[in-house]
Formats: C-alpha cells, sequence, structure tokens
C-alpha cells in the first residue's frame, strides 16, 4: 500500500478525548473510521459526519464485517445533524470536508487533521475488485489510527 495513498499529516501526541472523522457523504471514509477508531482507542468518543449526507454503502458493512465489526444503526448524516458539536480533534477525509472543518473551527480550539483518503467508489471491475479497494481504505484508516491516535506504548 505504501506509495498508493497520501501521506497524512501527524497526530497530537496524546490520545484525544473526542474526535470526529468528516468526509463528503458520511457514507463510506468517515462511518469506516469511525467504527475502527471506537474499535481501537476505548474510552474515546467518536463520531462521524459528511459535509452533506450520502446513502449508506453495502460494501463498507461488507469490509467491516471481514474483520468482525459493523456499523449497527449507522445513517449516514451532515455535520448539521450531529448531537454534540465540540470535539478535541477534527480529522478530515476529503479535500471538502477538510475545508469546511477549517470554517467551522475557524474560531474555535479544536485540532483539525487532514488524512487525505481516496474514495472507493470510484472503484470498478468486478466485486472482489471493489471490494479490494475498500479494503484498502479499511486497512490505510486503521493504521493511520494505529499510529497516530493511539498513545504510545
Amino acid at each position: 500500500m505504501e506509495g498508493v495513498f497520501p501521506t497524512a499529516q501527524e497526530a497530537p501526541s496524546r490520545t484525544p478525548r473526542s474526535i470526529l472523522f468528516m468526509c463528503r457523504m458520511n457514507a463510506v471514509r468517515s462511518p469506516m473510521a469511525e467504527i475502527l477508531a471506537r474499535s481501537l482507542l476505548p474510552g474515546t468518543y467518536v463520531a462521524s459526519a459528511g459535509v452533506r449526507p450520502g446513502e449508506r454503502d453495502p460494501f463498507v458493512d461488507a469490509v467491516l464485517d471481514e474483520v468482525g465489526l459493523s456499523l449497527g444503526r449507522h445513517a449516514p448524516h451532515s455535520l448539521d445533524e450531529l448531537e454534540d458539536d465540540y470535539f478535541d480533534l477534527i480529522v478530515t477525509l476529503a479535500p471538502e470536508a477538510h475545508h469546511a472543518a477549517l470554517e467551522l473551527t475557524r474560531s474555535m480550539a479544536v485540532d483539525v487533521m487532514y488524512w487525505p483518503t481516496p474514495d472507493p467508489t470510484v472503484a470498478t471491475g468486478t466485486r472482489d475488485q471493489i471490494m479490494s479497494s475498500y479494503r484498502d481504505v479499511r486497512e490505510f484508516l486503521r493504521t493511520l489510527i494505529q499510529k497516530r491516535l493511539q498513545d504510545p506504548p
């Protein structure tokens, strides 16, 4: 995977208490990151949102199920629909989300990190080829969460 994905910005020196993952439509990348972070960062409040709401993607359910995780009742939603609006860290996964987060936090004391993450929905080919793109994104996000957000041992 090295060389396939852009380099993400470095993270804070400790695990944040609350994290928001943002992408364009809260249908693929940000809910995947939310569920992975919840499993890897117990005790941390984790949420996700999109610049605008999208449709739930069954490929996300499939690749999370492969590693024993589930979106549960998650339904894609926008920033305006968030129940809580204070976070220690906002991680953006798409350019549109990054611009929205910077605008949103202009007068707030919150860290914003940009992890440019490919959109697997543009993958074409067989079901296995498409699933492979989603798996790559899942593993990319898992690695970044582990390396950048977990407290060092």
